[in-house]
């Protein structure tokens, strides 16, 4: 049978808006995981900027199924008796180490080899398995520039940015990619991706992919970074996610004009509180459905695998 794409796509849609209503996925939902900070703090700004900063190219060449159940000498961190893979293996680490009393998360402290020799880093990173972290020098690299960048510019801490861009999220985009060259990604299309969103967007229709690129990712091939069909993935994900946001947020006004329209006295007074969406959000939705369901994503008999790159930026 010949699914429409259109028709598919839409279906997606309302998919994540109504599950997203029924699980109440918002900002909020970022500090339920255990392994992120409950408070908000100056150092929290900091814990968040080394992760955000280090958070790129976790996929593992042991690993090449990727079928969720993670190979037993995949890159891993055990972290309180769990042991994690992936992205949460970088936090895991980092966690660890702040209570092995390193301020890791501190600019001051990672911009010094005195303070944080090379070696020392090596260790905060290391692995409960054979495979070790991808691109170990890369990221000490990426450390240095920034943490130095933080102490020369910004006073030492990530908060300094947050309050030169004045609330601005465009200014404080500008401000971290002009003064931090890691995050000065000129092959992307204003945005990063993880490797799942274009999986999952394939799957749901929401994008398509032309034979020779299916053909591509069947024989595991990489796709050098910035090569035309890496930055091809990349940036129509983005703009299918951005689509998916104005969509939303269609319907999000069509049901409240529904309420309104319907509503009693008693409603009017106290009106449903609605939910507010950015493409960060969809963008996070879409990835956790992609590792919930990584072992069925496939589109009718066809499926796809996700695209392997290896690069400093996703």
């Amino acid at each position: 049978m010949i699914v429409n794409p259109v028709l598919k796509s839409a279906e997606f849609i309302h998919n994540i808006f109504d599950a997203m209503k029924k699980t109440h996925y918002d900002t909020s939902k970022w500090k339920e995981h255990p392994l992120n900070p409950k408070e908000c703090n100056a150092s929290t700004v900091d814990w968040i900027f080394l992760v955000d900063l280090l958070n790129f190219s976790f996929w593992s060449e042991i690993d090449i199924d990727d079928t969720g159940v993670p190979h037993p000498d995949r890159y891993r961190v055990t972290f309180h008796d769990v042991g994690y893979t992936g992205y949460w293996s970088m936090v895991a680490a980092i966690n660890r180490a702040l209570e092995e009393g390193i301020p890791i998360t501190t600019p001051e402290f990672f911009a010094s080899e005195e303070r944080l020799p090379d070696k020392e880093i090596e260790r905060i990173f290391r692995s409960d398995t054979k495979e070790q972290i991808p691109l170990l020098q890369e990221r000490i690299r990426i450390i240095r520039e920034a943490g130095r960048v933080l102490v020369e510019k910004f006073g030492g801490s990530f908060t300094n940015c947050i309050s030169q861009a004045d609330k601005s999220a465009l200014k404080l985009v500008e401000i971290v990619a002009t003064n931090i060259s890691s995050f000065r990604d000129e092959a992307e299309f204003c945005g990063r991706k993880d490797y799942r969103v274009p999986q999952a967007l394939y799957h749901f229709r929401c994008l398509q992919y032309s034979p020779e690129l299916l053909e591509t990712l069947d024989r595991g091939e990489m796709l050098p970074y910035g090569s035309p069909l890496e930055v091809e993935i990349r940036g129509n994900s983005i703009w299918a996610v951005e689509l998916i946001r104005r969509r939303i947020l269609e319907l999000i006004q069509k049901e409240l004009k529904e309420r309104q329209l319907h509503a009693t006295e008693e409603d009017l007074n106290s009106p449903p509180k609605m939910m507010t969406v950015n493409a960060i959000l969809i963008d996070f939705f879409i990835w956790d459905f992609a590792k919930a369901a990584q072992l069925d994503l496939t589109l009718g008999e066809r499926p796809v695998k996700v695209h392997r790159t290896r690069s400093i930026y996703y």
